[in-house]
């Protein structure tokens, strides 16, 4: 769904669910769309109302050369605001994670919970250089069919699994839905993190994936400090895409959060 308000593009969504329970809004990771916690969408969806959300310059959500957190939040205001959402849960992953915590600290009367999916209020070193060559690679031949995108990726990603999850964000024929170029130039902000005066004390959950480098042992007095009521789980076994790989145990975590911490 994309809609106009006062000139305003509005970020595109996906909204289901029982429309008189709480909202959640369900924001994905870097490269992605709303379809990357479909899974978790659709469990959530028996007993809330669920809104997935394309980050700016992904999926069919509105371009722009600038993606300072400071905007970023103001576009998901903007949406609560045009839907009428005073508060809502926000579930994040990794690229979306870091939106929530940073909405949720500037925003925190607009917020009920908030849970970050492997992710931590940090900077952190690139760490996406073959993924981004690959993915320029491919846009030198938007005319590319999805099996030729992907072996045009290979040299650089030897995991198919990566390259599979890149590919749903790919049009045979059109190249990359995601704005490349404005991912790429903002790159540098997007692995930064903004401070911001005062602290979220909601409720708020971390969840790990046991075998992922994102949300690290050093990391926990940092989050202590800007989420002091957090808890933290840790799945045992899976990596950074975590709802991917362990879906069942991970949406029952989110789940379970959400109706147990009011």
């Amino acid at each position: 769904m994309l809609a106009l308000t006062r000139g305003t593009l509005l970020l595109h969504y996906r909204h289901q669910g029982v429309t008189s329970a709480p909202p959640v809004v369900l924001l994905h990771g870097l490269f992605g769309d709303l379809d990357n916690l479909g899974a978790l969408a659709r469990t959530l969806a028996s007993h809330h109302q669920v809104i997935q959300v394309d980050l700016p310059n992904h999926g069919a959500s509105p371009q722009s050369a600038d993606m300072h957190w400071a905007s970023m939040c103001q576009q998901l205001l903007t949406l609560l605001d045009h839907q009428g959402w005073e508060q809502v849960g926000l579930v994040g992953h990794s690229l979306g994670g870091k939106l929530a915590m940073q909405f949720a600290l500037r925003y925190p009367q607009r917020v009920t919970h908030l849970v970050v999916v492997d992710i931590a209020p940090v900077r952190y070193a690139p760490r996406h250089e073959r993924v981004i060559a690959a993915l320029q690679a491919v846009a030198k031949h938007p005319e590319a069919s999805r099996k030729e995108a992907d072996g045009i990726m290979t040299p650089w990603l030897a995991d198919a699994g990566v390259r599979q999850f890149l590919l749903k964000s790919f049009d045979p024929g059109k190249g990359w839905r995601f704005n490349l170029s404005a991912l790429v130039d903002n790159y540098p902000t997007l692995m930064a993190w903004e401070e911001w005066p005062g602290v979220f004390d909601g409720a708020t959950l971390f969840i790990k994936g046991g075998s992922s480098d994102y949300l690290l042992p050093e990391y926990q007095a940092r989050i202590l400090t800007l989420f002091p009521g957090a808890k933290a789980r840790i799945i045992a076994e899976a990596g950074h895409w975590l709802h991917a790989e362990k879906p069942a145990l991970f949406n029952k975590l989110v789940v379970d959060f959400l109706s147990t911490s009011r």
